[in-house]
């Protein structure tokens, strides 16, 4: 991947373009630092917690923390250090240059923490000298609270407010501006010096004991970003095989990673809310939590590229959070477990170039979705298709399938969590054909408990139901729901499922019909019906990887490479999807970066190469 040059003013204009930010991550906490070096998103402790600093979605009142050349033009050049999470932005002026690193501190081995990690940057002048602007200006609960911001040693400083607090190390003295709450100061570099700035989440009924607890080494950045270095290659280089040779599939690996919740397992299906799906339209969601079915398909990818750790700290979750009763199951949850996800409006936010309204929460947690049932057997088949499994396990299973076969006849949302009236989706449908296949042979396979002959009934009475109600046998296709003829890019999924193979004559008549009905310049839309919200959504990336990966299983290899290579075009030079691309092909859209989009395109490479080998280039 390319990097891309740019002349950076000093400030960049309010709401640069989606495509400008990068995500750096400990697995627990995440942020956005934009081309120019400004934090402008970063949600601490827990990626779905409120923003400590947030003015992509209000430039005026969300905060941010900046550290940019100071009133000159400079050329910026932005990297991840391979095999990390650690970004590089280097400014180039007339007079000098500085390396910039931004990253959350690690440390240990990967899936061990010791509590001190903390967002840090630490920028070194390379030759020359530059002058750098900092500025912090740290705003709660998603730009709602101003904090109090206090200089509690040199050097030293705490914002508090609600239930959040933040220690600031700056390793040169900043200014503190009472009137505008943030901290700032103008920082002359020369040839070797440094610029060190660190910032921890702590509890603000613990700040005062951290302050006394400080001591000058825990603001030391280069033993910890050497330390973080190491941690994020260890992850790399840990699964059970070489890391892949493609280095955009190496950095969806490193960003499915970088979006699970290492604590409890769960994995965020974006790192962001309420960044549009239509320019400054409604269609805002917040997708800072763990949806069953995209973070089965995440660890699923991770553990098709060798990273078997993922999937069962999930399934732990999963198990966990439903309480072991599938009658509990949620679609989505909290990356803690939590189950009420009240969609919230803040109406005191602008939004992404004014795209409102901004929301926390997510109402579609409430919704029924029935495909989560097979996603789940999906999970087990991968996990347990060679080795047994526990009876608590197993028991959880069957209560799984059991559902599945009681409630397959009821409409539901889908996959695309419609805000209409639930209807019976062809993809659900499959889903929950997917869990009574895979609940047969997973007991079959280890002589476990269950009751086979009405499992056996339930899949026979649905296939016959998918292939009576889901077909269109005047042209031979599959459909979006039973008794239409719209179009919908989920049925690309069908032969994942295994009920269907991908060289079915009705799959490849129903292939080349989506390609017809949805593509927009090379990219797929997700369906061609309304939906109830007002403005036209953006082309849908994972879905052009989707016809990739199914072209690719059909054995038609040009064409695969062709939907592919689109698709990833849709990327930034840094490697990173969102979840949509304008339909005029202007830019990203959506939530940033987009776990749907990396696993996608995971997949679909792994089915070009399984063709003939890796596609050239």
């Amino acid at each position: 991947m390319a990097l891309r040059d740019e002349q950076a003013d000093a400030v960049s204009p309010p709401y640069p373009p989606i495509e400008d930010y990068a995500l750096i991550s400990d697995c627990e906490s995440t942020a956005l630092v934009g081309r120019h070096g400004s934090i402008d998103w970063c949600c601490m402790p827990q990626m779905d917690s409120d923003s400590s600093f947030g003015r992509l979605l209000d430039w005026g009142r969300g905060g941010h923390c900046s550290i940019a050349p100071a009133g000159q033009h400079a050329c910026a050049r932005r990297s991840y250090v391979e095999g990390t999470a650690v970004l590089c932005t280097r400014f180039e002026g007339a007079d000098g240059s500085v390396e910039l690193n931004d990253f959350f501190s690690m440390s240990g081995a990967p899936g061990e923490f010791d509590g001190t990690d903390h967002l840090a940057r630490l920028a070194r002048c390379l030759g020359g000298e530059m002058l750098l602007q900092v500025e912090v200006a740290p705003r709660f609960d998603f730009g709602s609270i101003v904090p109090d911001l206090r200089c509690v040693a040199t050097g030293l400083y705490t914002a508090c407010g609600s239930n959040k607090g933040l220690l600031i190390h700056c390793s040169r003295p900043l200014q503190l501006d009472r009137a505008a709450c943030l901290l700032r100061a103008e920082v002359p570099l020369h040839g070797g010096e440094s610029l060190e700035l660190s910032i921890r989440f702590v509890p603000p009924e613990a700040l005062s004991d951290a302050v006394r607890r400080w001591r000058p080494e825990h603001g030391r950045l280069c033993p910890r970003l050497e330390r973080t270095v190491a941690w994020w290659r260890a992850w790399a280089c840990g699964g059970n095989r070489p890391p892949h040779p493609d280095p955009c599939t190496r950095r969806s690996a490193l960003t499915l990673k970088a979006l699970c919740f290492e604590r409890t397992g769960a994995v965020a299906a974006a790192a962001t809310t309420s960044l549009p799906e239509a320019p400054g339209g409604t269609r805002n969601w917040d997708y800072r939590f763990s949806w069953l079915r995209d973070s089965v398909l995440a660890v699923r990818a991770l553990h098709a590229l060798g990273y078997e750790r993922e999937a069962d700290r999930f399934r732990a979750f999963i198990e966990r959070s439903a309480a072991g009763n599938a009658r509990q199951l949620q679609l989505m949850y909290g990356v803690d477990g939590r189950r009420r996800l009240t969609e919230i409006p803040l109406d005191h936010l602008e939004g992404w170039r004014g795209a409102r309204p901004v929301r926390v929460g997510n109402d579609a947690a409430r919704q029924t979705q029935l495909d989560i049932y097979g996603h789940l057997l999906e999970l087990a088949w991968l996990a347990h298709r060679q080795q047994p499994m526990d009876s608590d396990y197993w028991d959880f299973l069957v209560h799984t399938v059991d559902t599945a076969c009681e409630r397959w006849r009821e409409p539901d949302h889908g996959i695309w969590e419609m805000r209409d009236a639930p209807r019976h989706f062809v993809h659900s449908k499959a889903m929950c054909w997917a869990a009574t296949d895979r609940g047969i042979a997973l007991a079959r396979r280890h002589g476990l408990p269950a009751p086979l002959d009405r499992w056996d009934r339930t899949r026979q009475a649905l296939r016959e139901a998918i292939d009576h109600d889901g077909y269109d046998a005047r042209s031979g296709v599959y459909c979006q729901a039973f008794g239409d003829r719209q179009a919908d890019a989920a049925l690309l999924l069908l032969p994942q499922t295994g009920f269907l193979a991908f060289g079915d004559p009705r799959m490849l008549r129903t292939t080349d019909w989506i390609r017809q009905r949805l593509d927009r310049g090379g990219l797929l839309l997700r369906y061609d019906r309304p939906d109830g919200l007002p403005e036209p959504e953006g082309a849908f990336v994972p879905c052009t990887f989707w016809l990739a990966e199914c072209l690719a299983g059909q054995g038609r290899r040009d064409e695969a490479l062709d939907s592919y290579q689109r698709a990833c075009r849709c990327a930034n030079e840094l490697g990173l999807f969102s979840e949509e691309f304008s339909r005029d092909g202007r830019g990203m859209l959506g939530n940033f970066p987009q776990l749907l989009t990396h696993l996608s395109q995971v997949t679909a490479r792994l089915a070009i190469d399984a063709m003939v080998g890796p596609p050239p280039g």
